[in-house]
C-alpha cells in the first residue's frame, strides 16, 4: 500500500480507501472477512456513507475499540440516516444526532476521525445546515475531541468553495472522474475549469480530497455508457483521480473480497494498465492544449517527469507556496528539456509540451 500525508494533521492515509456504498449487499460473514482483509492489506481509510445499515456492525465486530481501531480512520457523515435500514439523507439536527449515536454504538468507538457535513450540493441546503445548528454541533464535537477533523462531502465546486471560505475543513469528499471533469454525467457539476481550480485550491490550502464516484457510477467501465466511446478500467480511473492536485485517497465501493482484490490490484498494475490517455479521444475544445498530467508522453528521452513538472507549475501559478520548492527538488526540471518533440507527438490533448517546458523554465528561473 502507498500512503499520502494529510496536510492538516499529518495522518498517513492509504491512497486506496474503502467505500461502503454496496458492502451491505453481502452477508455478515462476507462483510467481516472483507473488512479484515482490507485492514490486513493496508487500507486504513473507510468512508461510512454506507448504502445499508447492516454494514456498520461488522466494523464493530472486526475492528471494535481495540488496537486495530488505532490503525484505521472513519469518515462519518452528519446527515446520513439509517433509521429505515437503508441509507437516507436528513438535515434535521435531532435525526442527525440519533444517527451518529447509533453509528458510534455500531462501530464500537467513542470518537470520529473525520466528521463530515454530509452531501451539501445546493446553497439552500448549506444555509439549512447552518441554521439548524449542524455545523456548530460538529465544531463543538471537534472542540471536545470527539471529532478529530471536519470535512465536507459535495458534488458542487461552488459549495466546496463556500465552505472552504469558512476555514473549518481539513478534508473534502468530492466526485472525481474523467466524465464529470469533462461535463458528462448526473453529477458533473461545474465547468472543467471550475473543477480544476477547486483541486488546485485544495492542494494550495492543504485540504485533502477523498474521492467518491471514481468510476462514474460504473458508466466509465462500460463502452456502451462511457462518454469516451470505450470502456475504461478501474485502474485507469483510480490513476486519473490520484493525479488530480489535492487528492489524498480514492474510495471505490466494494461489495465483497472479490471487489476489494480487484481494486487493490491497481497497486501492482503496470503503467500501461493505468494509462488513461484514452480520454483524449473526447475532450471539449476549451480543454485542448491543457496538460492533465496523464504522462502518456512518457518515457522522456531526457528523463523529465513532464506531468509532475506541469503540475508544480500550475500549482505555483495558483499561489501554492510549496510548489516552487517541490519543483526545484526534482532531479530533472524543465531546463533539462532537449526539445526532441517526443512528448508533443504523444500528447493526446494536443499540448505543446516543448513550448511549455520553455515557459516553465523561464518562470522558475534557469
Amino acid at each position: 500500500m502507498e500512503y499520502r500525508k494529510l496536510p492538516h494533521g499529518g495522518e498517513n492515509i492509504s491512497i486506496i480507501g474503502f467505500g461502503n456504498s454496496s458492502l451491505g449487499e453481502s452477508n455478515e460473514k462476507e462483510m467481516e472477512a472483507t473488512i479484515a482483509e482490507a485492514v490486513e492489506k493496508g487500507v486504513n481509510y473507510f468512508d461510512m456513507a454506507a448504502g445499508h445499515a447492516s454494514a456498520f456492525r461488522p466494523y464493530g465486530t472486526v475492528i471494535g475499540s481495540g488496537a486495530d481501531r488505532k490503525k484505521v480512520y472513519y469518515q462519518v457523515h452528519f446527515g446520513a440516516d439509517y433509521t429505515t435500514g437503508q441509507y437516507g439523507w436528513t438535515l434535521n439536527l435531532d435525526d442527525i444526532k440519533k444517527s451518529i449515536d447509533w453509528q458510534l454504538e455500531s462501530l464500537k468507538t467513542d470518537y470520529i476521525d473525520f466528521g463530515f457535513i454530509h452531501c451539501i450540493d445546493e446553497e439552500a441546503d448549506l444555509q439549512k445546515a447552518t441554521d439548524a445548528g449542524t455545523i456548530d454541533y460538529i465544531k463543538e464535537l471537534k472542540k471536545q475531541g470527539v471529532i478529530k477533523h471536519i470535512g465536507l462531502s459535495t458534488h458542487t465546486p461552488g459549495i466546496a468553495g463556500m465552505v472552504m471560505d469558512m476555514n473549518i475543513i481539513d478534508v473534502l469528499m468530492f466526485s472525481i472522474n474523467p466524465a464529470y471533469d469533462y461535463n458528462h454525467g448526473d453529477y458533473a457539476f461545474g465547468s472543467g475549469n471550475e473543477r480544476y481550480e477547486l483541486y488546485r485550491r485544495c492542494e494550495t490550502e492543504g485540504v485533502g480530497i477523498s474521492v467518491m464516484k471514481p468510476f462514474c457510477g460504473g458508466q466509465l467501465l462500460d463502452g456502451a455508457t462511457s462518454p469516451f466511446g470505450v470502456a475504461m478500467s478501474e485502474y485507469q480511473c483510480i490513476q486519473y483521480a490520484l493525479d488530480r492536485p489535492g487528492v489524498m485517497t480514492v474510495l471505490p465501493g466494494c461489495r465483497n473480497r472479490q471487489d476489494l482484490r480487484k481494486v487493490l490490484g491497481y497497486l501492482d498494475a503496470p503503467e500501461e494498465e493505468r494509462d488513461y490517455s484514452v480520454i483524449g479521444s473526447y475532450t471539449p475544445k476549451e480543454t485542448k492544449g491543457a496538460c492533465v498530467y496523464c504522462n502518456h508522453c512518457q518515457p522522456c528521452p531526457a528523463g523529465l517527469d513532464v506531468g509532475l513538472i506541469n503540475k508544480y507549475y500550475d500549482l505555483s501559478m495558483a499561489r501554492d507556496i510549496l510548489a516552487r520548492d517541490h519543483y526545484m527538488n526534482l532531479e530533472k526540471t524543465a531546463k533539462d528539456c532537449i526539445k526532441c518533440g517526443h512528448c508533443d507527438s504523444r500528447c493526446p490533448f494536443g499540448v505543446d509540451q516543448t513550448g511549455r517546458m520553455e515557459e516553465i523554465a523561464a518562470y522558475f528561473g534557469k
